[in-house]
């Protein structure tokens, strides 16, 4: 009687390990596919697809074609509709509707529409192709690489370094298209974008100072001997004369970092650089000035600036771009304590000027203040500086802009041009 129950467990654990293995091939063999399709003219019969389209249409025997008349009007702008079984390589085609075919560049919102909407299309296809839990999803270009690349990295970033169930890592390709370059260009841009994205959305106890600059020492390391980070510790800072930006430290328990990145791109390392500097409150409860305990939870990503400055030179370094930059990030908390500035008292900054704080949660411009002078110390072609320093600003120009002051028009001027040519979200 015993053997018979051998083998029947035998049989039984066999046929379970060869579905669960069947199941895990099948999952990873799948591949989706993203399609792009204009938005028909009143005068047009016919499905206006894209290049990389017409390409899979002519691969199916115009079977696309046929499903989109048939299932339903001509897909809207962002719109989507998903198609399974017409090839065999890609059980899973999602067609996302790219809109006019001519939209172009807004001359009043200064943004390439077209550009924008294929952002994000691709990025809802994507996804659409992760929720059904398929790993290898190819993109088509749809007129632009680059803003295709852009939408996919972008879109399907999500932070779940914390959550027990993750969702499913995909690695999308690009379809049907030679333009290698712009497409390899877009992910780098994204990438870099979804860096400062998980700096800004990690939890504060998990994004320290100090972590903050141990991650992009981490990232800095596999590129190359040109791009160099330094962790400056409070001592430093003390030997610096930094006394705006230690008043503000010195409430938390975390010590303060100075990082300081450096990216030679141009052949003459002597080149006057460019500067960036960004502000690094990992976590800014407003001091003794304390913040409305509503939405504390969100300025664990009042360290936004120093997460793009930083974020922007390590984009800069993996395109191999031909200019020096010099990023700049003072890193603390703001709390309250003992030890905490207090309203009323005096500060003195490296340059040596005294500065009142009447409000403590006022305390982005302190550290500003000692970053800014220490940046006249490079010889700078120009300095920027990025930073969350007040909600006014969002009330003011609401979500989609943000503020720019500069004493600069030729350096406006550059920002500008570079926003109407470069845009992403």
């Amino acid at each position: 009687m015993l053997q018979p129950l051998r083998a029947l467990l035998h049989r039984s654990v066999h046929r379970s390990c060869c579905r669960a293995l069947s199941a895990q091939s099948y999952s990873s063999a799948r591949k989706g596919l993203v399609l792009g399709v204009y938005e028909k003219n009143k005068e047009e019969d016919n499905v206006v697809l894209t290049q990389a389209g017409d390409t899979f249409d002519n691969a199916v025997s115009g079977k696309l074609r046929d499903q989109l008349t048939r299932s339903g009007p001509s897909l809207k702008k962002g719109k989507t509709r998903i198609f399974y079984g017409l090839h065999e390589e890609f059980p899973s085609v999602v067609v996302v509707g790219l809109g006019k075919p001519s939209a172009g560049v807004n001359e009043q919102e200064l943004w390439d529409e077209s550009k924008e909407t294929i952002r994000t299309a691709v990025s809802v296809g994507c996804r659409h192709l992760q929720d059904l839990e398929i790993e290898h999803v190819e993109v088509d270009p749809c007129g632009d690489a680059q803003a295709a690349a852009e939408g996919a990295i972008l879109g399907l970033y999500e932070y779940d370094e914390l959550k027990t169930k993750k969702k499913t890592k995909v690695s999308p390709q690009l379809y049907a298209s030679q333009d290698v370059d712009a497409w390899h260009k877009g992910v780098s841009y994204a990438e870099g974008q979804n860096l400062a994205r998980y700096l800004m959305e990690s939890p504060a106890n998990y994004i320290t100072p100090s972590k903050f600059a141990e991650i992009l020492q981490q990232k800095i390391g596999g590129l190359g001997g040109n791009v160099k980070a330094f962790t400056r510790s409070k001592s430093w800072i003390e030997e610096q004369q930094m006394g705006a930006f230690l008043s503000v430290a010195k409430g938390s328990d975390e010590p303060p970092v100075f990082l300081e990145i450096h990216y030679t791109g141009s052949q003459d390392p002597n080149d006057s650089p460019l500067v960036f500097v960004g502000k690094g409150v990992t976590f800014d409860s407003g001091g003794i000035s304390l913040k409305p305990s509503s939405g504390m939870d969100e300025m664990r990503a009042d360290m936004g600036g120093a997460a793009t400055v930083c974020s922007a030179i390590l984009t800069a370094a993996t395109l191999k771009l031909p200019i020096n930059l010099i990023g700049l990030a003072p890193l603390c908390e703001n709390m309250p304590s003992g030890r905490a500035n207090k309203p009323g008292d005096v500060v003195r900054a490296k340059n040596g000027k005294t500065i009142q704080v009447d409000n403590t949660d006022a305390e982005g411009r302190l550290l500003l203040a000692d970053a800014l002078c220490y940046a006249h110390n490079f010889n700078a072609r120009a300095i920027v500086n990025a930073a969350t320093l007040t909600g006014a600003m969002v009330v003011a120009l609401g979500s989609a802009a943000t503020g720019v002051f500069t004493n600069s028009s030729w350096l406006w001027n550059h920002l500008q041009e570079v926003q109407n040519t470069c845009f992403v979200f």
